[in-house]
């Protein structure tokens, strides 16, 4: 069984920064991609950033391009979403995820189920 705990969510102004942290129980954190997915208020859960298992190739939605980066440190069993110049309309609950395929898709990136296994989530508010 794969644990997923997420931190470093908070209460920021428009323009601010914040820096998420996904940390990940076993021994097969490096075998498997990672994703970052986010809710907002009456939204569906969607696509925000992935990187591959060597973190060396990422993927991001349009919404985030050029502000968040998706990065990994495969020694911490830890992702990370640097998320800058944020947007009261990023404010949402944050998710990592474990990418259970090595399918990098865009249906594929943004398929839920092709996700295996999530963390419990951290809020992100943006006032305005």
């Amino acid at each position: 069984q794969v644990q997923l705990v997420e931190s470093g969510g908070g209460l920021v102004q428009a323009g601010g920064s914040l820096r998420l942290s996904c940390a990940a129980s076993g021994r097969t954190f490096s075998m498997y991609g990672m994703g970052w997915f986010r809710q907002g208020p009456g939204k569906e859960r969607a696509f925000v950033a992935a990187t591959t298992r060597s973190g060396g190739t990422t993927f991001y939605a349009d919404s985030v391009k050029g502000r968040f980066t998706i990065s990994r440190d495969n020694a911490k069993n830890t992702v990370y979403l640097q998320m800058n110049s944020l947007k009261p309309e990023d404010t949402a609950v944050y998710y990592c995820a474990r990418k259970r395929t090595g399918l990098y898709s865009n249906d594929s990136l943004s398929d839920r189920s092709e996700y295996d296994y999530w963390g419990q989530g951290t809020q992100v508010t943006v006032s305005s």
